[in-house]
């Protein structure tokens, strides 16, 4: 479904969605102005058009053991393709590592992983990205407190 497609109901029901993903359908309905049956075909829509990719459950990470947050900047030796390719294979596999992005700047690529605690991280550290051919260097930030964490878009700026 393009952007364009959007409307403010469409808008609305993603919204609410983002909120709760377990809402039912009757509320939903309710709470975007539409009957039951239209606002399920509109999520079927979203569903199918993969505006709505999955459907999730947060997990507390202090109440699982994972409270500590590190940020990695990864800087490769060379910048190839083949390399790349490599690297962003290596990190798929590990559960460890929440999020990855490609960057512009000094580093290739910044992580964000989750451990039970320091020793975990080094263990992580030693026998796993350090081990990936081509990394030529490492940087660890150690988040001292989550001040914001949000899953849900802001989607004000689609139709009106």
């Amino acid at each position: 479904m393009p952007k364009s497609q959007i409307d403010q109901i469409d808008r609305k029901i993603l919204t609410r969605l983002q909120k709760d993903g377990r809402i039912a359908n009757n509320d939903l309905a309710e709470a975007v102005g539409l009957s039951p049956s239209p606002c399920l075909r509109r999520v079927k829509a979203l569903e199918e058009s993969g505006l709505i990719r999955t459907y999730v459950a947060l997990v507390d990470p202090a109440m699982v053991e994972l409270p500590v947050n590190v940020f990695v900047s990864v800087t490769l030796e060379k910048q190839v393709e083949e390399r790349l390719d490599s690297f962003e294979a290596a990190i798929r596999q590990r559960p460890e590592v929440l999020e990855c992005y490609l960057m512009t700047g000094e580093a290739d690529y910044l992580l964000r992983v989750v451990v039970p605690d320091l020793a975990a991280y080094e263990q992580f550290l030693k026998t796993h990205l350090t081990r990936i051919a081509g990394v030529a260097s490492i940087k660890s930030s150690f988040a001292l407190k989550q001040v914001r964490y949000e899953t849900a878009l802001p989607l004000h700026h689609l139709a009106v």
